[in-house]
């Protein structure tokens, strides 16, 4: 039960951050994709995901 509560607020965080992401400048970076497919836009944003994962392991490494 414990893991299908942090499933869903993972999954309502990860609704949310596309948004958040957009407003502060990233998903726009150089090597985050943007693809169309069968009329649908897909967003894969890697490089951002790159900067957020380095953020995240500096803060934890120096707290």
């Amino acid at each position: 039960m414990r893991w299908l509560l942090i499933f869903f607020v993972i999954l309502l965080l990860a609704s949310g951050l596309p948004g958040w992401m957009r407003k502060i400048g990233l998903g726009r970076l150089p090597g985050d994709l943007r693809l169309r497919i069968f009329g649908r836009e897909v967003q894969v944003p890697l490089a951002s995901a790159l900067v957020l994962s380095l953020l995240t392991t500096w803060a934890i490494h120096w707290s």
